[in-house]
């Protein structure tokens, strides 16, 4: 029997349970997937500290990539052999998977499967942030909280091969050369800098568009305070932790702002929208303005150091993990 990840209650990485698992034959519409590699990302610790309910037991991680081993009646664009991968579908610390194949995108050559299982989520979630939730423009300056992590690194470069000025905010010294190294023209260490007086310089008082963070608790309200009148405010994220509660006044008082909390999901809920989110995705990887950076591995079984080392942001770009 092929093993996985499973959690049977929420709280800290010693809940990541290696075990056995059973796995059916594909039915219609399903394809059977053996990974060759599986992204991990913050949502997984939501999920495993209950922050994200989940019902227990469930197995974690939401982006991957393998070979069809299987596939079941009706799949007729899919088949056994192909290389594929996904993201938004929960059960990826596994050996093995059902999956449905509507949920499947093929990877091209020149994409490898660990790159394939680092950029979905990630990637995508890049793409529908600066081409869909903002349409970032030439010319732009934006600011993206935490640059050197995985979406940010693909944030910084994807907008930089699109004309804009990119700030990005980081914990280190160190990840802000890394920043740098990626298309961010103004990394700014957090704990060295007043990053507000700093968007305020160097955009002569006008102030952002748009600001992406991810970053929630620690960020939000300074973060409204970079964006230009009626800028956009998109809070896809919190690794600090949960925003409180907000007057909605304070949009106003601010200069009209906007604000959204987008997701993935919304994003691609379709098959269609799935595919031509990681088509665009594919295209800028492909011709190298974006470089999809897999700094971390660890072996599937070994999941719970890849959540220490994430929670304790220890980790620049990527993480897989490898079955």
């Amino acid at each position: 029997m092929p093993f996985a990840i499973r959690v049977h209650e929420s709280g800290g990485p010693d809940k990541l349970v290696w075990e056995e698992v059973s796995v059916a034959a594909p039915g219609p519409g399903e394809v059977l997937l053996r990974h060759s590699a599986v992204g991990v990302n913050f949502i997984d610790i939501y999920q495993r500290t209950g922050y994200y309910k989940l019902p227990t037991p469930y197995i974690l991680g939401s982006e991957g990539a393998g070979v069809i081993e299987a596939v079941g009646d009706g799949v007729a664009d899919l088949k056994v052999g192909d290389r594929v991968a996904y993201a938004g579908a929960i059960g990826g610390y596994s050996e093995v998977r059902l999956m449905p194949a509507g949920r499947l995108v093929k990877l091209p050559a020149g994409i490898s499967d660990e790159q394939g299982a680092a950029m979905m989520l990630q990637g995508m979630t890049v793409q529908y942030l600066i081409r869909r939730t903002y349409v970032v423009k030439p010319g732009d300056t934006i600011l993206i909280h935490a640059a050197a992590g995985g979406v940010g690194l693909i944030l910084c470069q994807w907008a930089k091969s699109l004309g804009a000025t990119v700030i990005g905010t980081v914990s280190t010294k160190e990840k802000a050369q890394l920043a740098k190294a990626h298309g961010c023209d103004h990394p700014l260490v957090t704990a060295d800098t007043d990053w507000v007086a700093a968007v305020k310089a160097i955009t002569s008082g006008k102030g952002l568009p748009v600001v992406y963070d991810s970053v929630g608790r620690d960020t939000f309200m300074k973060s409204l305070d970079c964006l230009a009148p009626r800028g956009l405010m998109v809070s896809f994220g919190q690794a600090s932790g949960g925003v409180p509660p907000v007057d909605i006044g304070i949009l106003s008082t601010k200069g009209s702002l906007y604000l959204t909390r987008p997701t993935l999901g919304s994003y691609i809920s379709t098959t269609e929208e799935l595919r031509e989110t990681a088509d665009d995705l594919f295209g800028v990887v492909l011709t190298g303005a974006v470089k999809i950076n897999v700094n971390h591995r660890w072996a599937l079984k070994d999941a719970a150091e890849a959540h220490r080392a994430l929670e304790a942001r220890e980790t620049t770009g990527s993480i897989v993990l490898v079955p």
